[in-house]
């Protein structure tokens, strides 16, 4: 059974930075992408960033490009989110998903693994 597990949320200051690891275990076989996405209180689930297994294609919201940047080490079983010129508005708790095939790649329904979250708070 597949299992993601996050890291590296906390408290940060607006303008500065945090990166956060979603490691993989008990894998049988490759997801096709693994993303990242974000909820904020009383808000719906939103796509941040996705990166299929060979890094091939690399895709992120309008809201965090040119600011974060995802990016794979499958020798590590690990996907990254490094948070650049953070915002007030990122604060959520982020979540890595997994996906076995093509399709609406920013629609969370189509995932099928999910970790359980890691909180960002980003202050002003």
């Amino acid at each position: 059974q597949v299992q993601l597990v996050e890291s590296g949320g906390g408290l940060v200051q607006a303008g500065g930075s945090l990166r956060l690891s979603c490691v993989a275990s008990g894998r049988t076989l490759n997801s096709y992408v693994t993303g990242w996405f974000r909820q904020a209180p009383g808000k719906e689930r939103e796509f941040v960033a996705g990166i299929t297994w060979a890094a091939s294609v690399i895709y992120y919201a309008d809201s965090v490009k040119g600011r974060f940047i995802i990016s794979r080490d499958n020798a590590k079983n690990t996907v990254y989110l490094q948070m650049n010129r953070l915002k007030p508005e990122d604060t959520a708790v982020y979540y890595c998903a997994d996906r076995y095939y093509s399709g609406n790649l920013y629609a969370p329904n189509e995932y099928a693994v999910w970790g359980q979250g890691t909180q960002v708070t980003v202050s002003s």
